[in-house]
This record gives structure tokens, sequence and C-alpha cells, in this order.
């Protein structure tokens, strides 16, 4: 995995794998049906709705069909006591008309099953039977997806780049997370994955190693309350596997950082995970975020426009003020 190699994942959270050569990957869909059904896009969920209501119209239209063939409905010139099996169908189209009319529940018009024929009774109650658990699968698979905190995890914005920056002495990595709506989420986690090649100790080389590396936010514990866009951390210090990078470093070394936060939504309950990664060159060294809080007129205002703007360190500037002014003295004492 190198920076000219195209990331594991996105920075939308998308998965940037391709999985090829699976051998009977159809059935292994099959069998789990729901969630194949689940996670098809829009444009085929719409034609597999539309889809299983017309087939099965026309199936049982067929059906009914059949048995008024068989029953003998379609003569030219019936008997003075024969009672058809549908009431005034005498073609096919009339039969897919009275198996719609019959599986929508619109009430039936002129058509109608006699009592005089079991077969097309036992045909009725099946369809509405199989259609009726068809319609439940469809529907439910429909509000499944439609209540999938999917989106909602689109609403939980990443700042573009991390920073590298000392805070209380120490070198800390840190990234910004806010919540774009006003409505809270809870039980908030963010955890940290470095993704980079490794060599065991048997010589065996890894494209993809994992090592957690662990955020924090201020003293708020591991499930901080993200009602404003927060700051989270992670010290750079003997315990972080990225303990050896350096400004100079920085940019030679080969890794992704993967970010995923999990939290669950207090209007629905439902959880949600949002994920985004950093390269090297997403890191910048010697930088901070620019403040986005401002308390005008007694209110707790963010600036979003800000949200991704970085300044220098201002410990780092104080160092750059100090060093020139060092040097000024120094030029000053050598005349």
């Amino acid at each position: 995995m190198t920076n000219t190699v195209r990331r594991l994942v996105s920075k939308d959270g998308r998965s940037n794998v391709k999985i090829d050569n699976v051998e009977g990957m159809v059935k292994l869909f099959l069998h789990d049906l729901w969630t194949t059904v689940v996670d098809m896009k829009w444009r085929y969920k719409i034609t597999l709705f539309a889809s299983t209501f017309v087939m099965t119209w026309f199936v049982f239209g067929v059906l009914f069909y059949l048995i008024g063939l068989r029953n003998g409905d379609f003569h030219a010139d019936p008997s003075s006591n024969h009672t058809p099996c549908v009431m005034n169908v005498h073609t096919l189209t009339g039969a897919y008309l009275f198996s719609l009319e019959t599986q929508t529940t619109i009430g039936y018009g002129f058509r109608h099953v006699s009592e005089e024929c079991p077969l097309a009774i036992g045909a009725l109650v099946l369809q509405l039977v199989l259609t009726g658990l068809a319609e439940i699968f469809v529907t439910g698979a429909f509000l499944a997806k439609l209540a999938r905190p999917k989106k909602r995890a689109g609403t939980i914005k990443f700042s573009r780049c991390a920073v590298v920056c000392r805070r209380g002495g120490r070198w800390c990595l840190m990234v910004r997370v806010a919540n774009m709506r006003s409505s809270l989420l809870i039980q908030c986690q963010l955890s940290g994955k470095l993704l980079a090649p490794h060599v065991t100790l048997e010589g065996q080389k890894t494209l993809v190693h994992q090592t957690t590396v662990d955020f924090q936010m201020d003293s708020s514990g591991e499930c901080p309350f993200l009602l404003l866009p927060l700051t989270f951390y992670h010290v750079l210090d003997e315990r972080s596997p990225l303990a050896d990078l350096t400004a100079h470093s920085l940019q030679k070394r080969d890794f992704e950082l993967l970010l995923t936060l999990n939290a669950t939504v207090e209007s629905t309950a439902a959880s949600c995970q949002s994920r985004t990664s950093y390269l090297p060159q997403e890191i910048l060294w010697g930088q901070e975020f620019r403040p986005v809080l401002a308390n005008t007129s007694g209110t707790l205002s963010a600036d979003f426009s800000l949200f991704h703007s970085v300044q220098i360190c201002r410990e780092q500037s104080h160092t750059a003020e100090k060093m020139q002014l060092e040097e000024e003295y120094r030029g000053g004492q050598g005349q």
C-alpha cells in the first residue's frame, strides 16, 4: 500500500477493496436473500418491486385461464346448464384483469369466482396467501432500507485533514468531528486503525497489517457529548504505533489511518457508523485547527466555514519568534 495506490477506504467511508473469484457467489447471495435485497440499489429495488407484482398478476392470470380452459368455459356454444369457474372471463386478458383485481383487493366488478368450481377457489386462496407473503417481503425490504441509519451517518462530518500539534507538552495527532444535525448522537465512540505493510519475524510480508490507534477527548471518557464540533486526539508517545513519526519522516511513511465513529441516534435508538481515512499527505505537522465556536449575543454558534481550516500551532509560532529574536540578538552582538 503506497501513496500512489488507491486508498483502501475512501474519504466518505466506502470500501475500495474489490472482491474477485469467489466460487458460488450468486448462491451465497441467494442464501442471504434478505440482506441482498436490502443492499440493492434503489433502481434495482424499484424494478424488483414492480416486476414482483406484474409477474404474480400474470402467473395467476394464466392459472385462472387454464382452469377455465379445462372447465370448458371458452367453448363457442356452451350448454345451457354450464357454470364457468370465473364469471365473465373469456380471454387471457380477462383472466389477467381478474388476477389483478383479486391481488390488489380493489373489489370485483362483474368478474368473480363461481361457487361450483373448487379448483378456482383453491387458486384464489393460494394467490392471496403467496402474494401476501411476497408483498410483506418487498414492503419490508423497502422500509428496512429507508430506516437504515446510513444517511444519518452521512451527516457526521470529519475534518478533511488531520493535524499534529503539541498539547500539554506532548505531540498529539488530532482530528475534528461534528454532528451536522440538531438531533443528538449518544454513546459516541471514535476508534482508529493503522493500516500499513508489515514484515513478521519470519520474514513474511503482510500488505495490510492492522494496529489499534486509541483516540480520546479531554476528560469526558470514551463517550463524549457530540453536541458541538469536537477535536479528538491521539498521543504520540512510546505506546503509540506512530511513536517514531516526525515532521521529516511523515511524507515518507506508507500507511493509512482509518477512523470509525460509532454512535446511537437518539430519536430512533438505531446504531450508525461513519468512517473516513487519512493518508500521510493528509496529516499536517505543526498545524492546529482554527476555532469554530463563538459566543455571539449570548448564543454559542459554530461557524462551519472554518471547520477544515488550520493554522500554525501557537507554540510553534512562539518558538519561531523566539529563534528570530535570538538570531537578531546574536547579530547585534557580533557588530
